[in-house]
């Protein structure tokens, strides 16, 4: 059963308070949303941006982080609490009717790392080897984020030089015309947009985003963590209390 996510509004609100307020800075200073819209400022700065960042990285790392991106905008919608509460409630079938009866449970269990870790109890594994499965599968995640997240650190990096180089070619084309006073001012103005494009892109976009998947992989973990401690102590068949006071150290921020 595949965990299912919602769209998390402080990321959108986010955003749309960071970038309204340089619309709305803009046209208090007295100027309009056409000035700071170029097409050509656009194409240098994200254009270059991108192929930066295609050169910089594999394939498999761009296309990772592309398939990443949804968790900087959706959250899991379920909580830590109903994942132990699971997990307690299979240590009591567990406790009372034996291990092999998870078997049954194994097709409605909520998440895919406890279906897997249950599986392996009942086909008879022992217990280091499954917590090593369980942790290869938390490491190769963590690895994962990691590199999407530097993926979009290092475009973040990208987008100011590149939008410096958009603001120098805007003012060679200024020089060319500088002959006529009238066309000075505003392409000057224009060239500049660049640099708007490249810093706000940078410090409203890309580094955040980076920094907002790094975040959501903490949670992710956690709660892999959780489901490997939730696994120990199944098949230990250990107190159902102690497992819970175990399992919701992690839900506070503890760690083994």
């Amino acid at each position: 059963m595949i965990m299912k996510r919602i769209l998390d509004p402080f990321v959108i609100f986010g955003l749309i308070v960071g970038i309204s307020s340089i619309i709305v800075g803009n046209i208090v200073e007295g100027g309009t949303t056409a000035h700071i819209l170029q097409l050509a400022a656009a194409l240098i700065v994200f254009g270059g941006t991108f192929g930066a960042t295609v050169v910089s990285f594999p394939m498999k790392d761009l296309v990772n982080a592309f398939k990443v991106l949804k968790i900087a905008f959706f959250k899991s919608v379920k909580s830590d609490r109903l994942l132990i509460e699971e997990i307690i409630s299979l240590l009591v079938i567990a406790r009372k009717r034996g291990i092999m009866a998870l078997e049954n449970e194994i097709p409605s269990i909520s998440d895919p790392l406890l279906a897997k870790g249950i599986q392996l109890i009942v086909d008879g594994y022992e217990i280091n080897v499954i917590k090593e499965a369980i942790y290869r599968e938390i490491k190769n995640y963590e690895d994962s984020i990691k590199n999407a997240a530097k993926v979009f650190d290092a475009a973040g990096g990208f987008a100011p030089t590149i939008g410096i180089i958009g603001a120098v070619l805007g003012l060679i084309h200024v020089l060319q015309n500088v002959t006529d006073p009238s066309k000075v001012g505003q392409g000057i103005a224009v060239a500049f947009v660049a640099t708007i494009y490249g810093v706000g892109s940078a410090n409203l976009v890309f580094i955040p985003i980076g920094k907002r998947i790094l975040q959501r992989a903490k949670d992710e973990i956690k709660r892999k963590l959780i489901i490997m401690e939730g696994i120990t102590g199944i098949e230990k068949g250990i107190n159902p209390h102690y497992l819970r006071v175990i399992l919701e150290s992690f839900k506070d921020g503890g760690k083994i």
